[in-house]
């Protein structure tokens, strides 16, 4: 059913479900040739094109379709299907980890070579951010495979692939063989990388167990037990410095950054690059209280998984979301693991893909 008010349409189906379309979003969402690029589907009115105050002439539903005559003779049509599938979801919602959760394992072969079970892998991942793929093979560099699923690896400064082991160069402590605490890399960037891939390549040392933080978890509850907290790890900026005598990354921002909606996007979050902060910056005192609660959560069992990363395992973290880590070991023989970044949106979208 259709009922035209002062600013736009309603729509009312037998299902229940009920609309409320704007006039200008009818006329920008025309589906005709005119308006469409039919080979890409890609939009070329210009709404500025037509007066702000545009009023249908008439409009109907005509073989579940909206039929909309406008006052410049144009005729619209939009399929009422399409209505509906715009607020469907593209992707799988968050889920929070379950008590004792370990990420589940996929195998790295059917992951590269099976759409359908890739699509899985990547709909778990992006549900619980973290996931590891098993019997992967030992040859350095072979993360340079995971852009059939992940997309082009996303570059920065040091290495292209990075190595990380006590024998190679050493500028931060990933390097040593001392506990690296929870963290996401390169907090130093403005716009750090959003995926991780963490590929063992030979583990022969006794102790090192990898450790991951469900950030989203823990700020989520922050949110609601300690609201002020929240509110000034949302606005209050910090410096991070990571860097050698070959390269130099800082970036100033907040530990906490949220959608439009208020959805936790991003949780930023490295003890070892944090810098001194000004000692006159505002809010100076109330931020190290908050800090302090948060560094305290990063530690508390709810939001932790500790397990061990054995050889030809590779373990994939959404790096806006979860913080990974490593306990200490003791360096009795090999091991050697290699790192790349990837873009978090490369992978979601690949369900998409991959599914159709």
């Amino acid at each position: 059913m259709i009922k035209i008010k002062d600013e736009s349409v309603i729509l009312s189906l037998d299902s229940g479900q009920k609309f409320d379309l704007p006039f200008l979003w009818l006329r920008d969402n025309c589906q005709c040739d005119e308006c469409r690029i039919t080979e890409t589907e890609e939009k070329q009115f210009l709404l500025h094109k037509v007066p702000v105050d545009i009023t249908p002439d008439n409009v109907e539903i005509i073989d579940e379709k909206i039929h909309i005559s406008w006052p410049d003779s144009h005729q619209s049509v939009i399929d009422i299907d399409k209505i509906i599938n715009a607020g469907n979801k593209r992707y799988p919602e968050h889920e929070p980890w379950p008590k004792n959760f370990i990420p589940n394992k996929y195998d790295w072969r059917e992951f590269l070579e099976d759409k359908k079970y890739a699509a899985d892998t990547l709909k778990n991942f992006v549900k619980h951010g973290v996931i590891i793929l098993d019997n992967a093979p030992t040859e350095p560099y072979s993360l340079e495979l995971l852009s059939k699923r992940f997309g082009p690896i996303h570059e920065t400064l040091f290495e292209r692939i990075h190595n990380v082991s006590v024998t190679g160069h050493v500028y931060n402590v990933a390097h040593t063989a001392k506990a690296l605490p929870p963290h996401n890399d390169f907090a130093s960037y403005k716009y750090q990388p959003s995926v991780q891939a963490l590929h063992m390549l030979v583990n022969e040392c006794e102790g090192g167990e990898s450790v991951i933080v469900d950030g989203w978890q823990l700020v989520d509850d922050l949110r609601n037990d300690e609201p002020e907290y929240f509110d000034i790890l949302c606005n209050f900026k910090i410096p991070f410095r990571e860097f050698d005598e070959n390269n130099e990354t800082y970036a100033e921002a907040p530990l906490i950054q949220c959608d439009s909606e208020g959805k936790v996007e991003s949780f930023r979050f490295s003890n070892q690059l944090m810098q001194m902060i000004d000692p006159n910056k505002k809010d100076l005192k109330e931020f190290y209280k908050a800090y302090h609660e948060v560094s305290k959560r990063i530690y508390d069992d709810k939001y932790r998984s500790i397990f061990r990363l054995n050889s030809g395992e590779v373990l994939i973290v959404a790096s806006l979301r979860v913080l990974h880590a490593r306990e200490s070991f003791i360096p009795s023989g090999k091991r050697h693991l290699q790192d790349a970044y990837f873009v978090y949106d490369n992978a979601a979208n690949n369900i998409v893909l991959l599914s159709n």
